[in-house]
């Protein structure tokens, strides 16, 4: 079975997309976890371009890679400007990469109105910059960009550029989708055309403006294209580029071909997550394959059928790309959630249980209220445990104020915060400041409890998300708050509801120094 090369451009490419960027350092973490996932070949950036580029090339020769080849991008040389002689193709031979890729015209149309040069001088600028590359480095892929726009405006020309790619022998001509708005059947079509007149191996390149992306690069597959490019989550410019993220395991698992291991596949979801890490993105948890909801469950029918096979609702074994199935608990719930949840937490009921019904009607009647344990299911632990009379109580807060003060129009405000709790028979009262109302509450309560659970010194808060209910009321309305806790063990998140955002944020905040506490106990 022929074996299908993937081409990551992520460290490139991907950047160019809005918000996404890394230090140098961050690209070569990020070439280490491709490598490791098994790409065949990662392209660093554009040395020509920046420093930082520049500096990536240089200090990934320091690096030990296991198989993965570096590509340094460029392009073909200027007009009126030798090979030897362009700074673009001297930088490019100068990174001393693996591999060189460069891109050219293909359509007549960008040759006149970019280039501003005649046809065939484009065509001279394709064939020497690669012929003097090949000279320079044992591996040359030649990206024919517009390629598929260029071949519908003028056929003839366009294979006539991929021809003179062919003559200076580039080893893999990959054909471009530059601007995203070519269609499946399109792609088919037109690589079969090409097929018929060129011999060097093909490769597809596509961007994500039509949404087809991760599909035409499949459908190029199919049609005997053997090198994918793509980048980690589909980042990229303006829509991105094809995800490899869904195209690998579209490969792998759909159409049987040969691309990475299967071990390595099970890394997917974790490069997936570390690549958003670096870029300082929330991963998208929509996302096919790698998304936190890719293999979650909400409907009861559905929760039902997945306990018996979860093949009548996964279409894939989501531990073959690192991921898990995920049981949702909502007012679409039916009991196959609860006990689905309860088994995952090592709690012991069954369907019979009177309590198993409390539960579920308990969740229903809080989801109307506003609460959604979704992104919270450590307070949903906590609610089965406090159901079932298992819960211990740690701790009692007798009462808390809040003051918010701003004293004059230019002095930022300040807050305060003080508690009183009650830990066994002892009480304490305890003031604290903090960087708003919410995280004064929160330090005088953990400055209360940390005296009696040291362990809480640990406790973090890495998210906290307020949601206005829809209800209509303005400012007055009902407010839901996330948070998202973790220590050095894990991550967890808890939810509070209520019609005042402190009060709100004051249930999230026990729920999750509750669960830590439960936690601590358990280890």
């Amino acid at each position: 079975m022929e074996l299908i090369k993937i081409y990551d451009t992520t460290l490139r490419d991907g950047t160019q997309g809005e918000d996404v960027s890394f230090q140098m350092k961050d690209k070569i973490s990020i070439a280490h976890k491709l490598d490791e996932l098994g790409i065949h070949y990662i392209e660093g950036g554009w040395p020509g371009s920046n420093p930082k580029d520049i500096a990536f090339f240089k200090e990934i020769k320091k690096e030990t890679l296991s198989q993965a080849k570096i590509a340094a991008f460029g392009s073909t040389r200027r007009a009126k400007v030798t090979p030897d002689k362009d700074h673009n193709i001297r930088t490019l031979v100068a990174a001393k990469p693996d591999v060189i890729t460069i891109f050219g015209k293909t359509w007549d149309f960008h040759v006149r109105e970019a280039l501003r040069i005649s046809l065939e001088e484009n065509l001279e600028l394709i064939n020497d910059s690669l012929a003097f590359l090949k000279e320079n480095v044992d591996e040359v892929i030649y990206d024919a960009e517009h390629f598929f726009d260029g071949y519908k405006a003028n056929p003839a020309y366009a294979i006539k550029t991929l021809q003179a790619a062919e003559a200076a022998k580039a080893d893999c001509i990959v054909l471009c989708d530059t601007n995203g708005g070519n269609m499946p059947y399109e792609i088919t079509e037109i690589i079969k055309a090409v097929q018929k007149q060129i011999t060097t191996p093909l490769g597809i390149h596509t961007h994500n403006d039509s949404e087809c992306a991760v599909a035409n690069s499949l459908h190029a597959v199919k049609q005997g294209v053997v090198h994918v490019q793509g980048t980690i989550n589909g980042f990229g410019e303006r829509c991105g580029n094809a995800n490899l993220c869904s195209i690998i395991p579209g490969l792998r698992l759909k159409l049987k071909k040969e691309c990475i291991p299967d071990e390595q596949l099970r890394r997917l979801r974790e490069v997936s997550r570390y690549v958003y890490e670096l870029a300082n993105i929330a991963p998208n948890k929509h996302q096919a394959y790698v998304g936190n909801s890719a293999f979650a469950h909400k409907g009861g029918v559905h929760v039902s059928a997945i306990l018996r096979n979860t093949e009548t609702y996964e279409h894939i074994r989501p531990e073959v790309v690192g991921n898990a199935t995920r049981v949702l608990v909502s007012d679409l719930s039916g009991k196959s959630n609860i006990l689905a949840k309860a088994e995952e937490f090592n709690i012991d009921i069954n369907s019979k249980d009177p309590v198993t019904q409390e539960i579920l009607e308990k969740i229903k009647e809080m989801e109307h209220c506003g609460y959604q344990f979704e992104g919270a299911e450590a307070s949903f632990e906590l609610l089965m445990k406090k159901s079932l009379g298992t819960h211990r109580n740690y701790f009692s807060v007798l009462g808390f104020r809040v003051v918010d003060e701003k004293r004059t129009d230019d002095q930022r405000p300040s807050s305060e915060a003080t508690v009183l709790i009650k830990v066994g028979g002892k009480t304490e009262h305890t003031a604290a400041l903090g960087n708003g109302p919410v995280n004064a509450l929160d330090n005088a309560i953990r400055k209360a409890l940390e005296k009696f659970y040291p362990k809480l010194k640990d406790l973090k808060l890495h998210d906290y998300k307020v949601r206005v209910l829809p209800n209509g009321s303005g400012t007055a309305s009902s407010t839901r708050v996330l948070i998202e806790s973790g220590d050095r063990q894990g991550r967890w998140g808890t939810v509070g509801v209520s019609d005042n955002i402190i009060d709100a944020s004051y249930l999230a905040l026990i729920d999750s120094i509750d669960y830590k506490l439960h936690g601590d106990d358990k280890s």
